[in-house]
């Protein structure tokens, strides 16, 4: 019998594909997990009124944006810990985890005391009572729960490298139950506990994070605990961090970019009324939550092509990164399609407040346009992030978001009179120029050799 050359040909991208499926879909689940906790704070506050629920999505929006400089910059584990998995060199796996415990813990107290008072903040920026005093209330209780959440990230990222996935799916699953029993509990005073409202919301997710970091050591420490041990003062000084922090610290600026973009956003709606800002929020949070699923296959790119460039395997790294690149954008696609047919079914999940369900489905349409671009350039990014390229991504990111794309959606909205869909215009011009120059750069950095990351 004669072999199919075209059936030949394609048997290696079938291969990757079914790995890069096995890696991502777990992780897809756990990036889920962690955008469902805020989901649910929200939809539940949504249960209140509008000013509660504006509110709660600022208070989340902008606590989890000044996390994700510190969570960013631990994504260094991405690139260090898998490509030594490629090379089987177990004593940097050592150095590069116990070095990010340490980091997990430092950055969570700079990040603490910016969330501590963030009300004067809102006001200088246009935002009005009472949803800025709710939305510093929400931000300040969330502070007991930072250091868990940046722990939490650095026991993922190792074991993510390693391909080790299943530990925090079962962990996040678990810590969800526990946020929507502790927001049923504590926003609306139920099981003999006191109505908190949009405090009690915050509260929870601080518990439920705490329940993320403990459950996973528990079920993490036999496979981790061979890289707890043997640290030394040399190994852990501050000199020694220079290498972590180079590669870092620029994802820590990429992440924080497209994230405080986007918070900014948010801040102009609400400078143009509650009702606006609520109608956003929705949207927003049903584009971040699809986004979700492109992040996790970014986040499991970066570690096939990271294991692959480690064993000094380049073909199976183009290989990943081309497979990962495609499924990104073809899933993001089908939720295009989905955000465009059903916009008023996907709103009215949140709430019923009809002024704030037309403004959703006024922003739908336009989310569902920057949602291909969305999912290309966070798959791209991760694919980057394997290759330890982090310093070009956040040059991308700070002229796509920061010169192109915001100033564009202020233009629109304010000085055109196209309100918030000229904010959204804007985001989706961002998006499409970071997505188109971020896969230039991919095709530069895979044209020419692809060194592994030198021993620190």
């Amino acid at each position: 019998m004669r072999s199919d050359p075209q059936r030949a040909d394609s048997a290696p991208a079938v291969r990757e594909m079914r790995s890069l499926l096995a890696l991502a879909v777990p992780v897809v689940g756990v990036q889920l997990g962690i955008m469902l906790m805020g989901t649910v704070d929200v939809m539940m506050l949504g249960r209140l009124d509008a000013t509660a629920l504006a509110a709660g999505a600022l208070g989340n929006a902008v606590g989890f944006g000044i996390l994700m400089f510190p969570f960013g910059l631990l994504l260094a584990l991405d690139p260090l810990v898998a490509q030594a998995f490629g090379a089987r060199d177990h004593d940097r796996i050592r150095r590069h985890f116990q070095r990010g415990l340490v980091l997990a813990v430092v950055l969570s107290l700079p990040a603490g005391l910016l969330m501590w008072n963030t009300e004067g903040a809102l006001r200088l920026l246009g935002q009005k009572e009472p949803i800025l005093t709710l939305a510093s209330q929400y931000i300040r209780a969330l502070i007991p729960g930072s250091v868990a959440f940046l722990l939490f990230a650095v026991l993922r990222q190792t074991l993510q490298a390693m391909s080790i996935v299943w530990p925090a799916l079962a962990t996040i699953a678990a810590a969800n139950l526990v946020n929507v029993v502790a927001n049923y509990a504590l926003v609306f005073g139920n099981l003999g506990f006191p109505r908190l409202e949009v405090v009690g919301s915050a509260i929870a997710t601080s518990i439920s994070r705490w329940c993320m970091f403990v459950g996973l050591s528990l079920i993490a420490l036999p496979m981790l605990r061979r890289y707890l041990g043997g640290a030394s003062w040399a190994d852990l000084r501050p000199v020694r961090y220079l290498h972590f922090l180079a590669i870092g610290l620029p994802v820590g600026i990429q992440v924080s970019l497209e994230m405080w973009v986007f918070g900014t956003v948010a801040l102009l709606m609400g400078s143009l009324g509650t009702v606006q800002l609520a109608g956003h929020q929705i949207a927003l949070n049903l584009a971040a939550l699809t986004f979700m699923i492109p992040l996790g296959i970014a986040g499991a790119a970066a570690t096939r092509v990271g294991n692959a460039i480690g064993r000094g395997d380049q073909a199976a790294g183009r290989l990943s990164a081309s497979v990962s690149l495609c499924l990104g954008a073809g899933v993001m696609a089908l939720f295009a399609l989905l955000f465009w047919a059903a916009p008023v079914a996907l709103s009215r999940l949140f709430t019923a407040d009809s002024q704030v369900i037309r403004m959703a489905v006024l922003l739908l349409p336009i989310a569902a346009v920057f949602q291909v671009a969305d999912g290309a350039q966070v798959v791209a990014a991760g694919v980057l992030r394997g290759t330890a390229d982090t310093r070009w991504p956040a040059l991308i990111a700070f002229f796509g978001y920061w010169l192109l794309g915001l100033p564009t959606g202020a233009l629109l909205a304010y000085r055109y009179d196209w309100g918030p869909r000229g904010l959204w215009w804007g985001l989706t011009l961002g998006l499409a120029t970071v997505a188109v120059l971020f896969l230039l750069r991919i095709r530069s950095r895979f044209s020419t050799t692809i060194a592994r990351l030198p021993a620190d």
